[in-house]
């Protein structure tokens, strides 16, 4: 059924609390899952991704239990003690699992093939398969190991290597990390541009040693890892970043988003929307592990036009749909340039930001590697289409609400990384 987002009529005004960050949801579970004591993992979000981690893992013989709706516990069987499994491993639609596991099944003794739904079947692989290649792992995949289904073989040795990564991303180099820790020596990994780094704080969290210089990391093989009793997921800045939005470019709105993770690898979306003008403030920062939260403080501001350079996209790289919306009601002209890797997200998020906010009137040019965006546009009502892409669902929303409206197809998606999102807004627009 689609969904109908009329247009706001008030302001927005309350209090939010941001559901657990996918990427450390995901990473809580699989470390927790190769670990032999007990952890409690709260504000896990459980979403379609995260479950087709947890699933894969149960499959293996790892304990999940879930003891609340955002909370579970996991027992492992060790670093080396999962089991193999007896059909092929679903990582849905979530390339954070597909990537990862490979990097923790090359160090398991048994044979495994993982694969996903049709999307993550079109996703590249080979980014990932070529650095383990090197490590001494046997992988093959579809169409010459450059998609998946990818079959995993056992190897008597993998190797720590110094690789140096042509595109930044956090799911290659989680891969080659965890890889890492079944190695014979250290692994050290360079990057062009400094990508999230949850990864390393969650491996530092189960006692890995983990060093960094500069855009490199180093990480160095154990036999065993070190469990917390406790991990407190923090609130997701990429989901955050739609009522940062929201709230921005709505007169006369002001929200609190609570419990937000502010590692800095993340908040490439704070930074850009304070350029250009957004009225954002961090409150009540603290630590949970080794990752920062705040409360985020965001009332209704004019926006100025901004240009985000190459080397600031791993930063927001899931907000640049969203950060199109807020560039529509700015003065001015916003240049996004070197995003061509969202190209290869679930959709051609380029692609599909130019084509569907057109159909609301925007004038949005696609360039090879981002967006030309004129602001300050009078949006109309539409029919527009997800493209079965959680983040364009939920931005094609935020137009609507701030505009005249628009009606979605395909909204389920937004299961993906936030299942309560529509029943949040419906809330805000009540309160």
């Amino acid at each position: 059924m689609n969904q109908i987002i009329k247009p706001l009529t008030t302001r927005l005004n309350g209090i939010v609390d941001i559901p657990g960050d996918k990427s450390v949801s995901h990473r809580s579970v699989m470390l927790a899952g190769l670990s032999s004591t007990a952890v409690k993992i709260t504000n896990f979000l459980p979403s379609a991704d995260c479950w087709s981690t947890v699933n894969c893992m149960r499959t293996m013989g790892v304990k999940v239990d879930q003891t609340a709706e955002n909370e579970l516990t996991v027992k492992g069987n060790g670093l080396y003690g999962l089991t193999e499994p007896g059909d092929v491993l679903d990582a849905g639609n979530s390339g954070t699992t597909m990537r990862l596991l490979t990097g923790i099944l090359v160090g398991q003794p048994f044979f495994t093939v993982l694969t996903g739904d049709s999307s993550l079947r079109r996703r590249p692989m080979a980014r990932v398969i070529t650095p383990l290649t090197k490590m001494g792992c046997i992988i093959h995949g579809r169409d010459n190991s450059r998609y998946a289904p990818l079959a995993i073989i056992p190897s008597k040795d993998i190797h720590g290597i110094e690789y140096t990564m042509p595109v930044a991303s956090a799911q290659v180099k989680s891969a080659i990390l965890l890889a890492g820790m079944f190695a014979d020596g250290p692994t050290i990994i360079t990057e062009p541009y400094l990508s999230r780094d949850h990864s390393e704080k969650m491996l530092a969290t189960f006692g890995v040693g983990i060093e960094r210089s500069g855009l490199s990391v180093k990480l160095n093989p154990v036999t065993e890892l070190t469990a917390p009793p406790l991990i407190e997921v923090p609130g997701d800045i990429s989901s955050a970043a739609f009522w940062l939005v929201a709230a921005t470019i709505i007169p006369g709105s002001r929200l609190r988003l609570r419990n937000v993770g502010v590692n800095p690898t993340r908040t490439g979306i704070i930074d850009i929307m304070l350029r250009m003008g957004a009225n954002i403030t961090l409150d009540n920062l603290r630590q949970t592990g080794h990752e920062p939260i705040a409360d985020l403080l965001v009332e209704s501001a004019e926006l100025t036009a901004a240009t985000i350079e190459p080397e600031m996209i791993p930063r927001l790289v899931d907000e640049i749909p969203v950060l199109a919306v807020a560039a529509l009601f700015a003065k001015g002209t916003t240049i996004i340039r070197g995003a061509e890797e969202l190209r290869i997200k679930e959709t051609d998020r380029l692609k599909a930001i130019t084509l569907e906010l057109a159909k609301m009137g925007a004038n949005i040019t696609e360039t090879a590697d981002g967006l030309i965006i004129n602001g300050q546009q009078s949006l109309t009502a539409a029919v527009c289409h997800s493209h079965d892409d959680h983040r364009m669902a939920m931005s094609l929303a935020i137009a609507g609400l701030a505009s005249q409206g628009v009606e979605i197809t395909q909204p389920e998606c937004v299961d993906i990384s936030y299942p309560n999102f529509f029943a949040e807004l419906n809330t805000l627009r009540q309160s």
